[in-house]
């Protein structure tokens, strides 16, 4: 049975946590718009989807582009505006504020990240261990996949209003607890040698941050998000348990 967990968990070079990740949905810029539009659906006053999304898209592109370039606070409706090419009416076609805008690209941000770290198939959660390797393995994908949203949640944060910064960090301490309750599990169950479960999850989030925040770095010594996972699996485990699980 572990065996079978560990593979599904992600053991093993030739396993592409990114093949895994494509099977729970679409992370493209267009997926993740749609989603948005799903979530907003009472207040986006464009009906047509297909309209929606195709305007949304360069809408979001522009305010993640512009916002690591020059910040968010520094980015006006009328400078998003005129990069994407939506006319100023259009743009409160969807949000009424730039803090709403905020707000919605947040708010898809935690969504998915939730929606994918609570998606682990039943034999991975059976056993905590391959269940802890298979959530830093989805979060290294998923963060790899949508890098700039990720990196907007991140860098910016200091500069959001306080609404904004409530819910990065609700979103924050909401991942925490799903690896906090790993932890604990494997605790209870032998798996793990850990005296506070809440301490650990809350030094792997940094860990996994790195990814993203230092993209760069990461990229320039010649690591994969793949092996950046391996990676810190085997720094994670080897500090959990003291050796590999079995």
């Amino acid at each position: 049975m572990r065996a079978e967990a560990r593979k599904a968990g992600g053991e093993g070079q030739g396993m592409d946590m990114r093949a895994q990740l494509r099977k729970l949905g679409d992370f493209s810029t267009e997926g993740l718009c749609a989603a948005i539009l799903e979530r907003h659906h009472d207040t986006i006053r464009v009906r047509k989807p297909h309209v929606a999304v195709a305007k949304l898209v360069p809408i979001v592109e522009t305010i993640l582009k512009l916002s690591n370039r020059q910040g968010f606070h520094a980015t006006s409706l009328r400078e998003i505006s005129a990069v994407s090419g939506v006319s100023m009416g259009g743009l409160y076609a969807y949000f009424d504020s730039k803090d709403t805008l905020l707000l919605m690209i947040l708010g898809q941000v935690s969504a998915t990240t939730m929606g994918v770290l609570s998606a682990a198939p039943e034999e991975v959660a059976a056993d905590p261990a391959t269940h802890l390797r298979w959530l830093i393995g989805m979060h290294v994908a998923l963060t790899e996949t949508m890098l700039p949203w990720f990196v907007f949640a991140f860098m910016e944060a200091k500069s959001f209003p306080p609404a904004g910064r409530r819910a990065a960090v609700e979103s924050e301490e909401a991942t925490e607890a799903i690896f906090r309750d790993v932890i604990e599990r494997g605790a209870r169950q032998g798996r793990f040698s850990v005296e506070d479960p809440a301490f650990a999850a809350a030094l792997v989030k940094p860990l996994l941050q790195d990814w993203y925040v230092k993209h760069a770095k990461w990229r320039r010594r010649g690591m994969s998000a793949q092996d950046y996972a391996v990676r810190i699996h085997g720094f994670v485990e080897r500090a959990l348990i003291g050796s590999p699980a079995g």
